[in-house]
């Protein structure tokens, strides 16, 4: 991923749009500096030109004020409303004042004068595009540390001497007196160029701070700065802004120096950029910061992983609003047409990806990756971003899917469903096709995948026919029990789903281990001659996130992330799949008391040859005999030591982890990707590929009360009324116990409690019953108990004692 710098001689041009409100605050108009005259056969078209934008601008003319700087109050209700358009100036006038600031101020440090090149010959930004084939988000784990590209002469900076408690002194005597000129004067000269904003915040101005590690920026002062400033006057806040156009239309020569960085780094935490109204300079320093090198942004992510939590979520909630506004605007009216401004979303969403890329740089997270999601991207035509992603991969057409940490859960679930109904119609269609043209009948059950079981055979008859009907996997699945009447209408799907899983991770099976620490099951590592039934557990993860079915199933994060090494079945088989980077903490997640173990091994201050006695191998019971494997050749004879540890820990996970069950694994993935084989895989992570298989842990009875549909009972009734005071006074526990009660899981689908279509249903039953569930069709069956204290005593013992099924 490289984005090149715009060449030095359009950088400018590249700034400023053409014409009213293309990118500047709307109907601004720009004064030019001198440029070349066009041509005589080019005149005649551009007086045309020009009088169509005259008459536009005369119907323009009221919106040819700056809008307004956020005062504090509209800071807080963030930013969306905006003030009375005519307390600033024209944007005219601000180009007009910065190019009067050189003689009006005299040997004042500012390194450029504007001159505005001809707007006319404006260019747009190409949309900046990751490789959307590659799996990780943004490529700078592939970097080195300290990068060798030649570092441009830093020049020199003005002596500024003021500190924090200066700068706090002077705000409080302005709020006391009234007189705001000392602190207008410090806005306006430290945010007036680029120099000057490292003179003020660069800890040492004499040092170059050139490495990833320290940013050299002085983080308190800029925190203090910017949180006095939303209460400043307008006057100051205004300055600021002039101040900050100043920089952003300085002609830039060569690549950007640190100093450029970190100016570009303290300009992107200012607040005013909450509103609105400063959405058009928001967007040109946006586009800056993307066009920016990859080693540049190599530095960036670096430095932005050492802000404060508080206030790296404040830029993505910051980045994440101005992307929101700009696809569906409040008030239309405030930004330029969207056909001017195309760069605005690929530029903001690209800055995104970089925070986005120095949180995964940090464990645990700074924030959590859900903090990235964009809601708003719900509402847009998903399936076009999806196909656009398809069909144009690494051109220069932007895609939210490019960058799928911004799409939410929902919204990838969206395009995953979509896409396999698409697949589903297709195949269907086909096998359509054959028949006809086969001059054959056709039937209805050829355009299922039709599953036909006994009860008492249940694994071996799945196994079979899932491997007899591979071709017809990416249908839609009908499941019939042999000898039972009745129509699959999804309760039977269901069913089959929760009785196979159930029988596959018994401990008697042997294929997986329950870990009563992690709570979690595991690979078993025994060796077997067939490796068939694993590939049914894979086809059944993926079948369940192909048709919608929530599993109760409990593997690991860890599971999921090998699920995903890599996302697409690579074509030559003899390349490893299901194999990934493990670490310690991914041990944790399943035998905790073994990583515990090797945790204090690494901790351990004595002598680890001596104390400890062991060498690179370890040993494992299978069927009873005990077997030595070496973590590496000849580990048997290589003692364990202080110095070696590290690497002894390193091999011992991967062991476990990978190596000791990859037959196993591959099966498994291989099954899983048989049916979920789409390049939909490529937007999610490993956390969300657990949520689509068994739904998410977080529970809200109280959006379940809001969906939850009745039979026999009103939700006014006495008994509906006493079931819910019982239900949301449940512990967490208790309340999941009733989820796994009603439902088969204790885990919530992607698109929350209303996709459970969950019912409670009268039982003409005595009191004396305890209510019964349908776990097929999430319904609950409850008697008109007579008061709340029977309700709670019969539903906490039904709840509670509810393992095995009771087939009727």
């Amino acid at each position: 991923m490289s984005l090149q710098s715009p060449p030095a001689a359009t950088a400018a041009a590249d700034l400023l749009p053409a014409g009213p409100g293309a990118g500047l605050p709307p109907g601004a108009e720009l004064k030019q500096g001198s440029a070349a005259s066009p041509s005589a056969e080019e005149g005649g078209e551009d007086e045309e030109e020009e009088e169509e934008e005259e008459e536009e601008g005369e119907r323009e003319k009221e919106r040819e004020k700056l809008p307004p700087v956020p005062s504090a109050s509209s800071a807080a209700a963030g930013g969306l409303e905006r003030g009375a358009k005519n307390q600033f100036s024209t944007f005219s006038n601000f180009i007009t004042t910065i190019n009067q600031k050189k003689e009006g101020i005299g040997n004042r440090n500012s390194p450029t004068q504007l001159v505005i090149p001809n707007i006319k010959n404006v260019r747009d930004l190409p949309p900046l595009c990751l490789d959307v084939r590659q799996k990780q988000r943004i490529s700078i784990d592939t970097l080195p540390q300290e990068l060798k590209a030649p570092i441009p002469p830093e020049p020199s900076l003005p002596i500024r001497t003021k500190t924090v408690k200066d700068f706090q002194d002077d705000v409080e005597k302005a709020k006391s007196s009234g007189d705001w000129r000392a602190v207008h004067d410090f806005y306006s000269t430290t945010f007036d160029s680029f120099l000057e904003i490292n003179a003020a915040f660069k800890k040492d101005t004499d040092s170059p701070f050139n490495t990833i590690e320290d940013s050299g920026i002085n983080a308190k002062f800029v925190n203090v700065v910017y949180d006095a400033l939303l209460n400043t006057p307008q006057d100051v806040q205004k300055s600021v802004l002039k101040g900050i156009i100043n920089g952003l239309l300085q002609e830039w020569k060569g690549p950007r120096t640190k100093d450029d960085l970190r100016a570009y780094c303290i300009l992107l935490q200012n607040p005013q950029f909450s509103n609105t109204s400063t959405y058009v300079i928001y967007a040109h320093l946006l586009r800056q910061i993307a066009a920016l090198t990859e080693a540049d942004h190599h530095f960036l992510v670096h430095w932005s992983k050492k802000i404060s939590q508080r206030r790296f979520k404040q830029l993505v909630d910051r980045l994440l609003q101005f992307i929101s506004l700009r696809l569906f605007p409040a008030k239309p009216e405030e930004f330029p047409p969207m056909v001017k401004c195309t760069w605005w979303i690929p530029s903001a969403t690209k800055v995104l990806a970089l925070f986005n890329a120095a949180n995964s740089l940090i464990s645990p997270p700074i924030i959590s990756y859900t903090d990235f999601y964009n809601s708003t991207l719900d509402h847009i035509d998903l399936m076009e971003e999806y196909h656009n992603w398809q069909c144009y991969g690494n051109s220069h057409r932007f895609s939210f899917c490019q960058y799928p940490f911004i799409i939410s859960i929902a919204a990838k679930k969206v395009i995953i469903q979509r896409d396999s109904e698409q697949q589903m119609i297709s195949i269907a269609r086909q096998s359509l096709v054959d028949k006809v043209s086969r001059r054959q009948k056709p039937d209805m059950n050829m355009l299922f995948l039709n599953v036909k079981v006994r009860r008492t055979h249940l694994v071996s008859d799945s196994l079979d026919e899932l491997a007899r009907k591979r071709a017809d996997l990416k249908k839609k699945l009908k499941v019939t029990f042999v000898g039972e009447a009745g129509l699959d209408m999804g309760g039977l799907t269901k069913e089959w789903f929760l009785l196979l899983i159930r029988q596959i991770f018994h401990p008697d099976y042997g294929m997986f281990t329950y870990h009563k620490d992690s709570h979690c099951h595991w690979f078993s590592s025994f060796k077997c001659d067939n490796y068939s039934e694993f590939r049914l557990v894979g086809a059944l993860m993926g079948l369940a996130v192909y048709n919608s079915i929530t599993l109760d199933i409990r593997f690991p994060p860890c599971c999921y992330k090998k699920l995903l090494s890599p996302p697409i079945v690579p074509c030559d088989h003899n390349t490893l799949v299901g194999i990934c980077d493990v670490t310690l903490d991914d041990l944790f997640q399943i035998m905790p008391e073994l990583a515990h173990g090797l945790s204090e091994l690494l901790a351990y201050e004595g002598n680890v040859e001596e104390d400890f006695y062991s060498t690179f191998q370890v040993f494992q019971e299978e069927f009873g005999v005990i077997k030595s494997y070496n973590l590496k050749p000849n580990g048997d004879k290589i003692p364990v030591t202080n110095q070696n540890r590290k690497e002894y820990v390193q091999l011992y996970v991967d062991f476990l982890l990978n190596k000791s069950i990859y037959k196993q694994f591959a099966a498994f993935y291989y099954g899983f990707h048989s049916v979920c084989a789409s390049y939909a895989l490529l937007l999610l992570r490993p956390e969300e590929v657990e949520i689509l298989v068994c739904g998410s842990p977080e529970l809200d009875m109280s959006a379940l009360q809001r969906s939850t549909q009745y039979e026999g009972y009103q939700k006014t009734d006495l008994t509906i009324r006493y079931f819910w005071d019982v239900v949301l006074g449940f512990s967490l526990d208790l309340q999941k116990k009733l989820l796994h009660f009603a439902t088969g899981s204790d885990r919530v689908p992607v698109g929350g409690m209303a996709d459970l279509n969950f019912k409670i249903s009268k039982s003409e039953t005595s009191t004396n019953w305890l209510p019964v569930a349908h776990t097929c069709f999430n319904q609950l069956c409850l008697p008109p108990y007579k008061n709340k204290k029977e309700l709670k005593q019969k539903l906490i013992i039904g709840i509670s004692n509810a393992e095995g099924f009771g087939l009727e």
